[in-house]
């Protein structure tokens, strides 16, 4: 039995029976292994590494879908670099629900194209956008809330976003602004949203922690599929057809052609600006989008300094990671260290990266790795394939 299986409803007119709700989760796996060089590469990005436990990222994704749904209503759409090592580590998903795009898209294109896939044949299920480089400390409340979202994104043209409690004031991420609390769904709060906002400067971000009812965008979104096909055609109206040729494609020996030809067409563009951003244009109370609490333990894995702080006890904390062997350090502090098979000596630096693997070693600051793209666009302009 599935926690859909076992919640009850309630408030908010969601009058659906949980197991009459079909729920598929779409895992997004693309991403050119840039924030986490050198240990990623184009065919080795974060999310089939082993980061934070024994588990790739995208097989904990998975693990914590499971209670939810089951792996055959899984999709996972990734590109051709990684879709064989996917493949392999997500055996339980049907091969052919990992789909390769053919060129990066974004996540609007992404996210539509299942919606596409499901709606000739189940168009009131529901879908769960999940990013594959997230981690999450308590899963059962994941289960919860993500149960909750799922019910009212059956309930109507509802679209359900998770919000997460910002504990600084980030400029790396997303907002969401949150207006009036309307009701609970099994015990998980609701708010309406009153607009998205786009990475903030410093300033403005301090102002959204000081305000209380701003929060990051978790980049998870729960809607049903006719309503994400129908938010697609209203928000960007030439993708559709786009995606419903390429929908009419599937199945058959036909697909890979049409999808290869049609899919580079869509706009490039992220689901934030096609269709959360245009739809609460309407309105807090017209553009029925709502946001829960990601109140689950929530870290997004973006860079090595996000990794240092999901691994360490503080700040000021050196983390040896990995197969190192050993780490030395005076008066040193707050370095991350990923160097297998060999004793790390600190003597005097604070806040450094320190990552090597057998082809490359990349030294930076936990400031500064964010910009570690920069560094393989450097390589691959200069030719080193062999480093990309």
């Amino acid at each position: 039995m599935t926690v859909l299986e076992k919640i009850e409803v309630k408030p908010m007119s969601v009058e659906k029976t949980a197991t009459s709700i079909r729920f598929a989760p779409v895992i997004l796996a693309g991403g050119s292994g840039t924030r986490f060089w050198p240990r990623s590469r184009r065919a080795r990005a974060k999310q089939v590494l082993a980061l934070e436990g024994e588990h790739t990222m995208i097989q904990q994704t998975l693990e914590r879908l499971q209670s939810l749904a089951s792996a055959d209503d899984v999709w996972v759409i990734t590109n051709c670099w990684l879709r064989d090592v996917i493949a392999e580590q997500l055996p339980k998903v049907p091969k052919g629900q990992v789909i390769c795009e053919p060129c990066a898209r974004n996540t609007a294109p992404a996210c539509a194209l299942a919606a596409f896939l499901l709606e000739r044949t189940e168009p009131e299920t529901v879908l769960g956008v999940f990013p594959s480089d997230q981690v999450v400390k308590d899963v059962a409340r994941f289960a919860e809330v993500i149960g909750a979202g799922v019910k009212l994104a059956a309930a109507g043209e509802n679209i359900v976003v998770l919000g997460v409690k910002p504990t600084r004031p980030e400029t790396g991420y997303g907002y969401v602004e949150q207006g009036a609390t309307v009701d609970a769904v099994d015990g998980v709060s609701v708010t309406r949203v009153k607009r998205f906002r786009e990475k903030p400067d410093p300033a403005t971000a301090e102002r959204f922690l000081a305000a209380g009812n701003f929060a990051w965008n978790g980049g998870i979104f729960l809607w049903s599929v006719k309503t994400l096909a129908a938010a697609i055609r209203e928000h960007v109206p030439d993708m559709a057809p786009i995606l419903e040729t390429i929908a009419a494609a599937f199945g058959t020996p036909e697909f890979e052609r049409v999808f290869e030809e049609e899919y580079p067409k869509c706009e490039n563009i992220s689901v934030d600006y096609a269709i959360l951003e245009r739809r609460s244009a309407k309105g807090e109370t017209r553009s029925n989008i709502y946001c829960l609490p990601a109140d689950f333990g929530w870290t997004d894995l973006g860079s090595w300094a996000s990794l240092h702080e999901h691994l360490g006890d503080g700040d000021g904390d050196n983390v040896m990671d990995g197969a190192t062997t050993g780490l030395f350090a005076i008066q040193s502090s707050g370095n991350y260290v990923f160097a297998p098979g060999k004793t790390v000596a600190l003597l005097g630096v604070d806040g450094l990266v320190v990552v090597e693997t057998p082809d490359a070693l990349l030294i930076t600051t936990r400031e500064r790795s964010q910009d570690v793209s920069k560094l393989v666009r450097a390589i691959h302009e200069s030719g080193r394939e062999d480093l990309i």
